[in-house]
Parts: C-alpha cells; structure tokens; sequence
C-alpha cells in the first residue's frame, strides 16, 4: 500500500510539565493555570477537521507530560477523538507519563479510558543520572510506576532512557538496560543524550559547567545497546527503537518514518499529509485565542519539493533497521538509486557503513552512529545531479 493509503495517526500535544528539564527542547510550560481553557480549545481545535476524510489507527497523547491532566480531562480528550474521526477496530492508543505524576488511580483511570499502550520516561535508574538530566522522580518512583503500570493493566508498556550522560559509565549503562529488562518491558526507546541549542543544557555546556562525555565512550554506549538487547529478545527497528515483537512496535512512531499521513492538535503540533506539511502556534495563550476567534491555530505549512522529499526519504529511511526501500524509492522519483548511488553506496559498504539486501539500502551499526554524516553524502550526491 501507498503510504498515503494506509491509515493515519493523530497527536495530542500536552504543553504542561511540573518542571522544564535543562535538555528538553519540546515545547512546555509549566504554568498550569490555562489547563481548563486549553483542554477546551484542543476539543475544539479537533472539531475542526472532522471532515478531514481520514482512517485512523493510532492515538498519541505526548508532551510535555500529558500525565499532569487529570485522568477525566485525558478521558475527554480520547472521547472527542473517537465522536470526531473514523477509528479502526484496533486503534494503538498510547499515553507518555511521567513517573513523577502518576499514581495507581490515574493510571488504572488511563487504562479504563481505552489507552493501550503507556510510555513512562524512565531516562535513567540511577539517582544521580536523574538529577543531571532536572528529573522531578528518583530511581525508585521510576521502578515503582512501571510496576503501578502493570498492576493497572498494561500489557504494552513502553520505557525511555537515556545514555551518554556526563559521569555514566559503560557498565553503569548496561546496569540501566539491565533494570529495565526485570520488567519484561514490550518497548525500549535508547536515545543518546544531545545538547539542543536553545536549552539551559546546552547552555551550561558552552559555559563549561560540566563536560559533556567523551565521543568514544558515547559511541561504545550506542553500540553496546544494539548488542544487549538484540541477545535478550529485542527487534531493532529504528536507530533509537526496540520492540519485544513486531507486534509491540511503535504503529504511531512508524508513521513518522514512513510517509504515512498523520495530524496534530495542541501547540506547536505538525500535520503531514502526502506532501503538506503544516505546524501549530506554540504559545498556548496565543493557541487559545486563535481557536476561541474560530481560526485554525496553524501557523505555517509548505508543501515539499522534490528534492526536500528525497532528502527526507533518505533521512528517513536510514533511520530504519530496515532501510531506504529502493523500488519505493525508484518508483516514487522516477530514478534508478543504485545508478545515481553507485560510488557512494561502494565506499560506504567496503566500510562497513551499509548493506544492500533484499531491495533494502540499510545502515550497519557502525554505520548508524555516523547517519548525519552519511546522510549528508547522499544529499550531496543528489543535489548535483539535479543541479547538472
């Protein structure tokens, strides 16, 4: 199927945190007081497009951090989706909470509201990494949320961590993704630590507050995960993803990589539909104040050139364990990738960057450390050809 053909996803953006942590560089405040009007705005600003004419297969409430709403404003929220938009018999509804703000009520009161799937932001199982990284929880509340989670009824949990941290360790590292696997969670999500700019981290970093941790031993980390969890049962399927089961993969997050159509509601949320992309307001006074007016809270949108969308097929694609789809690829810019390719595709395989298998251009796990870099080459490549 075409990925414009195959079912969509929806985002709700949640732009409120307890706390605004130094490496984050989503969108967030942490000024609760405009919850009420914002929840009434979001139900509004999704009114809006029910006639968008889509099938949808997933529902993503993330932040922020969603689980600062009470349960029945998130009930509200889901309700609206379903009265709004036409939802297959076995949508993926996922929440991400942090452990700091849930407790057996809320996420029991989650789980009745039809969510399936809950990603807990772990980052780190040790207190230390915790406090660098601004966490509002501790090393036990993370372990103890996991365990509220299953105790609630969550068959698909999934965890986020983070390595490459100032002061972490190989071993301390391995020690993090060994807690995690006490849980038997169905998804990992692996992400090396990056210093955003425009954070207070990156910030501190210039600063020199603290150094950042050496290249080396952060890319021995990047490697070392792939490893540990491959042996222990677990399906690489992005660069920073790893499933349980092909079944427990991210149908949402795929969505992201693959072309498929998705909307968002909230602030600073993005929309993406064949070659339309369009993004929200950030400002939740501003968002507000837009939908009360009866306007779409949009505040730009482009649609792609073909060169921006072979730049993102092959962005996008190395991302993927799998890889660029060549027919995909070939058919969808009327060109031959192993021709246009060829002397990259030779340097970069006789270094063990990438493999060409089974109609698949995919990166090594040397090769995906270095994906900016090799994406770049290909970019290059293709940009003077089409300049020629």
């Amino acid at each position: 199927m075409k990925p414009e053909t195959r079912p969509a996803g929806i985002y709700v953006h949640i732009p409120f945190c307890v706390k605004k942590c130094p490496y984050c560089d989503f969108y967030s405040i942490i000024d609760h007081s405009l919850v009420k009007e914002f929840v009434n705005a979001l139900t509004n600003e999704m009114a809006m497009y029910s006639d968008i004419g889509l099938l949808f297969d997933t529902l993503y409430i993330g932040g922020g951090t969603p689980s600062v709403l009470e349960s029945t404003e998130i009930h509200r929220i889901i309700k609206k989706a379903f009265s709004l938009f036409q939802m297959t018999s076995d949508p993926e509804i996922t929440i991400e909470v942090n452990p700091g703000t849930v407790t057996p009520e809320s996420l029991k009161s989650f789980r009745q509201s039809g969510i399936n799937r809950i990603n807990i932001g772990i980052q780190s199982f040790h207190d230390g990494n915790l406090k660098f990284l601004g966490r509002i929880h501790s090393a036990e509340e993370g372990e103890t949320a996991i365990k509220r989670a299953r105790t609630a009824g969550f068959t698909n949990i999934g965890l986020d961590l983070i390595s490459g941290i100032p002061g972490q360790t190989g071993k301390s590292w391995l020690t993090d993704l060994e807690t995690a696997l006490r849980f038997e969670p169905e998804h990992l999500s692996c992400y090396m630590l990056t210093y955003e700019s425009g954070t207070r981290m990156h910030k501190d970093l210039k600063n020199r507050k603290f150094s950042s941790l050496s290249e080396s031993l952060a890319v021995s980390m990047f490697g070392s995960t792939g490893d540990f969890l491959e042996k222990n049962g677990y399906i690489q399927y992005e660069i920073s993803n790893f499933a349980r089961s092909e079944e427990k993969k991210s149908r949402h997050n795929i969505k992201y990589w693959s072309f498929i159509p998705y909307i968002g509601f909230g602030p600073s949320a993005h929309s993406f539909y064949g070659k339309r992309r369009s993004w929200n307001r950030h400002n939740v006074s501003d968002y507000i104040k837009k939908i009360e007016s009866g306007t779409p809270p949009v505040e730009g949108k482009e649609t792609l050139t073909r060169e921006q969308q072979i730049i993102e097929a092959i962005f996008l694609g190395l991302r993927q364990k799998s890889g660029i789809d060549i027919s995909f690829f070939n058919d969808k810019f009327n060109v031959k990738f192993g021709d246009i390719f060829r002397e990259i595709i030779s340097d970069l395989s006789k270094r063990e960057l990438i493999v060409i298998c089974d109609d698949k251009c995919a990166l090594t796990r040397k090769g995906m450390v270095l994906l900016d870099s090799i994406c770049a080459e290909f970019v290059c490549k293709e940009l003077d050809i089409e300049k020629a």
